[in-house]
C-alpha cells in the first residue's frame, strides 16, 4: 500500500464547554479517495479545520506527509488545496479573473495557461470570460475545485462539495473529482454526510458520530454486498418464517414488524427465498435491500 498522506491520532477540541471532536482517529493513503462521513454535527469540519491548521485541537496529533503540523505548517499547506463549506469568489469578476485573483494572493506563479487549462479540465471553458455572479452553484463548486488546483497540490481536502447541487450537478463534481484522482494522481478526502454519495466515489472511508470515530476500513468490504437487511413484506410472516426455517439458518431469521419479515442474507438468495416463499403460497408483495452498514449510519445520524 502507498505511504500514508495523512493521519490524525485521537484528536480533540472544545468550544468552551461544548465538545466538537473528543476522539477521531484515522489515515489516508496516497491515491485514496477517502471519505470522510458523519451525520451533520459530528465534528467533521472541526477535524478540517484542525488539519488546516486554522484552529488549534486541544489534544491529539496529526500528521500530514509524514511531518508534524505544528512545526511544518508552511511546507505542509503548500501542497494542499481545499474547499472549506463552499468556496467564494469575486461575483462582479470573472471566473478567470477571481481565479489570476487568488493566484496571487497565494504567492503561487500561475500562468495563464495553467489558468485556461484548469478551467477547461472543470469543465468551465467557453464560460470563464462571465461574472461569477452569472453562475449556478454547480459552477461554482467546480470553480472552486479549479481554486484548488492552482498550485498543484497532492492532497485536496472537500467539504461537503454537494451540498445544494442538483442530481446533475452532484453527478458531474463526481466524475470530476474521479478524474483527479485517475488523470491527476491527486488524493482526496471527501467529508459528506451522505453513505451513498462515498459509496459511488470512495476507496477508503471513516464514519464519525458525535465526535468520535467509529469505524475505519475498506468501502468494498464495509459496505460488502453479503451484509444485507433483506426486508419481504408478506402477507404471514409466521407462516414464512416456518418455511424459511427448512432452508436457511437461524441467525439469517430476523425480526417482523408490520407483515414485514427482515432476513440476514446476500443478494444471490434473494430469487430463492421469494420462490420458496412462493412456492408454498406466502404473498409477498414488496422486496426491499439496505446494508448493515447503511442502517447502523442511520442509527447514527438520527440518535
Amino acid at each position: 500500500m502507498s505511504g500514508k498522506i495523512i493521519e490524525v491520532r485521537h484528536l480533540a477540541k472544545k468550544f468552551n464547554r461544548t465538545v466538537a471532536v473528543e476522539d477521531v482517529s484515522f489515515d489516508v493513503y496516497a491515491g485514496d479517495v477517502f471519505g470522510f462521513l458523519g451525520p451533520n454535527g459530528a465534528g467533521k469540519s472541526t477535524t478540517i479545520r484542525a488539519m488546516l491548521s486554522l484552529i488549534t485541537p486541544d489534544a491529539g496529533e496529526i500528521l500530514l506527509f509524514g511531518l508534524p503540523l505544528p512545526t511544518n505548517r508552511g511546507a505542509i499547506l503548500s501542497r494542499i488545496g481545499c474547499i472549506v463549506e463552499k468556496p467564494d469568489f469575486y461575483n462582479y469578476l470573472s471566473a478567470e479573473k477571481n481565479l489570476e485573483v487568488f493566484a496571487r494572493i497565494s504567492g503561487s506563479a500561475v500562468s495563464k495557461k495553467k489558468i485556461s487549462e484548469t478551467i477547461e479540465f472543470v469543465g468551465l471553458k467557453g464560460r470563464e470570460k462571465d461574472k461569477v455572479g452569472h453562475y449556478s452553484h454547480g459552477m461554482k463548486q467546480r470553480l472552486g475545485i479549479a481554486q484548488t488546483l492552482l498550485h498543484d497540490p497532492d492532497l485536496i481536502i472537500l467539504d461537503e462539495p454537494n451540498t445544494g447541487l442538483d442530481p446533475q450537478g452532484s453527478i458531474d463534481i463526481r466524475n470530476l473529482l474521479l478524474q483527479l484522482k485517475n488523470e491527476k494522481n491527486k488524493t482526496i478526502l471527501l467529508s459528506s454526510h451522505i453513505l451513498t454519495e462515498i459509496e459511488l466515489i470512495a476507496n477508503r472511508m471513516v464514519i464519525i458520530a458525535k465526535g468520535k470515530s467509529i469505524v475505519q476500513g475498506n468501502v468494498a468490504e464495509l459496505l460488502n454486498e453479503q451484509d444485507l437487511i433483506v426486508s419481504f413484506e408478506v402477507d404471514d410472516p409466521e407462516k414464512a418464517i416456518r418455511v424459511l426455517m427448512k432452508h436457511l439458518p437461524a441467525e439469517a431469521i430476523g425480526k417482523i414488524e408490520n407483515k414485514i419479515l427482515q432476513l440476514n442474507i446476500g443478494y444471490p438468495l434473494i430469487p430463492q427465498v421469494n420462490q420458496w416463499l412462493i412456492e408454498n403460497e406466502v404473498k409477498v408483495f414488496g422486496i426491499d435491500t439496505k446494508r448493515k452498514l447503511e442502517d447502523y449510519f442511520l442509527k447514527l445520524v438520527n440518535s
